[in-house]
């Protein structure tokens, strides 16, 4: 399969094109950014598979020739309340398969709107499958699949791990930290109580994740809450949480206030909460493994079984201390290997937990790109069953 990988030498892109390319069943990948010299210096590094392209994603003409002779587009190129609909409609014009690690709830709406013109272009396009979205999408869906009737999902991280990394070809405003000011401020949209509902980011809610009773965490602005409802109707409640900031909650909120009362710029915020993050990563290592806490990465499904109200959580049974980069990039890599498989067959536009990935056979995959995995479970996975507690 030939990839064109957009944003190729980014500090996301360059995890997805390191792992693809050691797959047998990728020809070729294209590198390109709008950093050429980066994009090639990168390319060299990984062997006669990769060539470079210096590519500003909005010049149409330049994009639309450079998805000539490839199979799929590999889209992580953000913000992508910017950049992502306007690359997915020229990928399904071109007659290719596309997949992204789209973070955004805004454009995730316009997208799932192209799924018709997708099916009729013959193409699959995933959307969402980084980390949160992404991971959390698949441990969410098969936490659902554990009971007999869902009525709550809920899909969290730990703010704490995301850091940003110092690789990358970016020179201006880091695209994740730009996209986190965005997703923090204003409103963003959830379903509760079967409806949609607009409401502020960072809003305290209480959850019951198995065998840790209640804990505190707080909403974010990511697509999981609107594409799970999407793709199950039935959800009642669904919502995208974050924990592990209380201790920096004041900081959070005070970048909040000074961009809502417009004394700052999102993009001035972007680059302080960036610069904030990369000097806390140096201080030291960071907890993300407290048994006591909720876990890294997890989705966690409320509904009955059997009758009975029951919950189902989903984590990693192991957690690697990664960077945003590699929690994010490899798992596109992977999916884009199912695809190449010939294991993603649906056509249209579909987030993760759609059913058009098989999730074992996703993190079996992903597994097998964390070395020092030390679980003799092949996927790595831990349920915990309510009514096994």
């Amino acid at each position: 399969m030939r990839v064109l990988a957009l944003g190729g030498s980014g500090g996301m892109g360059r995890f997805a094109v390191r792992t693809a390319v050691a797959f047998d069943s990728i020809e070729r990948v294209v590198v390109a950014d709008l950093n050429a010299e980066v994009a090639d210096d990168f390319a060299r590094s990984l062997g006669p598979k990769a060539q470079a392209l210096g590519l500003d994603v909005t010049d149409q003409s330049a994009l639309r020739a450079a998805m000539q002779d490839v199979d799929v587009v590999l889209n992580t190129v953000g913000p992508f309340f910017r950049f992502g609909p306007s690359v997915l409609r020229m990928a399904i014009g071109c007659g290719l398969h596309y997949l992204d690690i789209c973070d955004d709830w805004e454009p995730t709406l316009d997208m799932l709107a192209m799924g018709s013109q997708a099916r009729e272009a013959g193409i699959s396009a995933v959307i969402g499958m980084g980390a949160s979205p992404g991971i959390t999408n698949l441990m969410g869906l098969l936490a659902m699949r554990e009971l007999d009737s869902v009525e709550e999902l809920y899909t969290g991280w730990n703010v704490g791990g995301a850091v940003p990394e110092e690789e990358s070809a970016q020179s201006s405003v880091n695209a994740a930290m730009e996209h986190g000011i965005l997703q923090m401020t204003g409103t963003v949209r959830v379903r509760r109580d079967g409806a949609d509902s607009m409401v502020r980011p960072l809003e305290k809610v209480t959850i019951h994740y198995p065998g840790l009773g209640p804990k505190v965490a707080r909403i974010f602005g990511h697509p999981e809450a609107i594409t799970f409802p999407h793709h199950y109707p039935e959800i009642r409640t669904s919502l995208n949480i974050v924990h592990g900031m209380e201790a920096e909650r004041w900081l959070t909120l005070s970048l909040r206030s000074l961009v809502d009362w417009r004394l700052l710029t999102k993009r001035g915020a972007a680059r302080l909460l960036g610069w904030l993050e990369r000097q806390q990563a140096r201080l030291g290592e960071r907890n993300l493994t407290d048994p006591a806490e909720l876990p890294g990465v997890f989705g966690l499904a409320v509904g009955k079984k059997h009758g009975q109200k029951a919950s189902v959580g989903v984590a990693f049974k192991e957690v690697s201390d990664v960077g945003m980069g590699h929690a994010t990039g490899v798992p596109l890599a992977c999916v884009l290997e199912l695809l190449a498989r010939g294991q993603i067959t649906e056509r249209g536009v579909f987030a993760p937990e759609s059913g058009v990935i098989d999730p074992l056979a996703f993190f079996d995959l992903l597994a097998t790109h964390y070395p020092e995995k030390k679980t003799q479970d092949k996927a790595n996975l831990d349920f915990r069953r309510s009514w096994e507690l």
